[in-house]
């Protein structure tokens, strides 16, 4: 799965409307609050288009453009760079020019692209967040098998244990050490393995 890790936003001008663009990483599939937010940003604004995939979900919107000129060509972007996990929003201040239904899929699509050039677009993967207990003798076979992934607590108590990301493989090479599994999640590919 490839995703953006950060918010970004870009600003067009085509035949005197702006096209504001914005970028957000989604961690559920819940895009009220962030539609609200630009809603906020941009109360005069003409209209607020945007598309979203999450997982298995995507949707579009064209909020009172023409049927099928705004929020599609907006998904269509996510879509050919096989993005998930992600919400566009284009907000448009009209110019006073009509641009026509192909017209405005050409701004549309424009604006996203222009604004996706910023982003960093990055590999991820389905992983786990796991707990995992050892005595200290085996802290240094527990870092070998975990170089390429991410510790995120470190506790020394009577034994050690470890909050950290995995992927399923890093996992299995963990079994003997009754790893628990806290919660799936996706984590980005490390480009050495």
């Amino acid at each position: 799965m490839k995703t953006i890790l950060k918010r970004e936003e870009n600003e067009i001008i085509i035949n005197n409307s702006r096209f504001i663009c914005y970028f957000i990483p989604l961690q559920n599939p819940s895009i009220e609050e962030e539609l609200r937010e630009i809603e906020n940003l941009h109360p005069k604004a003409t209209h607020h288009c945007y598309a979203y995939i999450y997982d298995n979900i995507e949707h579009a919107n064209d909020d009172n453009e023409p049927s099928n000129t705004a929020g599609q060509p907006i998904l269509n972007v996510l879509k050919k760079e096989e993005l998930n996990h992600v919400l566009a929003v284009v907000v448009r201040y009209f110019g006073g020019i009509k641009l026509g239904a192909g017209g405005l899929i050409r701004a549309y699509t424009k604006a996203t692209t222009e604004c996706l050039k910023k982003e960093e677009i990055v590999e991820m993967e389905k992983g786990y967040l796991i707990e995992i207990n050892f005595p200290y003798e085996e802290e240094k076979n527990i870092l070998y098998h975990l170089q390429n992934s991410s510790i995120k607590e470190k506790t020394y108590q009577e034994t050690i244990s470890y909050k950290v990301e995995v992927n399923e493989t890093t996992l299995n090479k963990l079994q003997k050490y009754n790893p628990t599994i806290i919660s799936e999640i996706y984590i980005k590919i490390n480009p050495s393995q």
